[in-house]
């Protein structure tokens, strides 16, 4: 299901400004990006504003851009979302049900969940029946992904492998399965050559400009990971 159909970049009102991120190549010369798969992948070199842009998105949704849906209200320090007053999007039908998952401060949700468990003694239903402290990073992120991830919802997920080993981000592609085929959409920002082999998904590269589609075997993350691989002492010639 395909909920967010257009990203627009309101260009003309960006402020005269040298600051990050209106001077990024892939955002200076972004108008619109189309979505057309229920899963599309932001790919890029740190820095591009991949993050930057998934950010804008998920604060033109409603949710905490420190991460989190659009009812979860905690104090920390939220990114600023500098991006997120000049993006404008397009929904058919809009869709308000959906996460936004930044890897850097899922600590902070996580301390949040706890508080409101402590407030409201749901035994953590939403998320395994353990607080996510008391589960390993890979398994607090994929009881989230398994517990309060449903279908007909759009998940903006920044750098999920973060916390996951390659076989726990299979196990991921799987739970993504299951959700597309639910009514699910997701926008993943991510390094990974493993999450982004979802099948039939849109990949975006930042690196290019302006920002362009390129093919999974295009990618340097695949390609890369791959002369690694099947050559890798020669990385270690002198």
């Amino acid at each position: 299901m395909v909920y967010l159909r257009t990203i627009r970049l309101m260009r003309e009102q960006f402020p005269q400004t040298n600051r990050y991120p209106f001077t990024l190549p892939s955002i200076r010369q972004l108008e619109e990006i189309e979505i057309t798969s229920s899963v599309t992948y932001f790919v890029g070199e740190n820095g591009s504003g991949k993050s930057t842009l998934l950010e804008a998105v998920a604060y033109q949704c409603g949710f905490h851009t420190a991460g989190g849906s659009r009812n979860h209200f905690y104090e920390v320090d939220r990114s600023e979302a500098s991006l997120g007053d000049f993006v404008r999007l397009s929904w058919m039908p809009k869709q308000t049900n959906g996460f936004f998952l930044r890897a850097e401060s899922f600590y902070q949700f996580a301390s949040h969940v706890d508080e409101l468990e402590r407030e409201r003694s749901t035994g953590f239903s939403a998320y395994g029946g353990r607080s996510l402290h008391e589960q390993s990073h890979g398994e607090s992120f994929l009881s989230l992904f398994t517990n309060r991830f449903t279908g007909k919802g759009i998940y903006l997920l920044d750098e999920p492998e973060a916390a996951l080993s390659p076989m726990r981000q299979l196990a991921f592609l799987y739970v993504m399965k299951d959700l597309v085929d639910e009514g699910a959409q997701f926008l993943i920002a991510t390094h990974s050559p493993i999450l982004m082999g979802f099948p039939e998904a849109k990949i975006l590269n930042f690196d290019a400009s302006p920002m362009e589609e390129i093919r999974y075997e295009d990618t340097e993350h695949y390609q890369l990971t791959r002369r690694f691989l099947e050559n890798r002492d020669r990385y270690w010639v002198d």
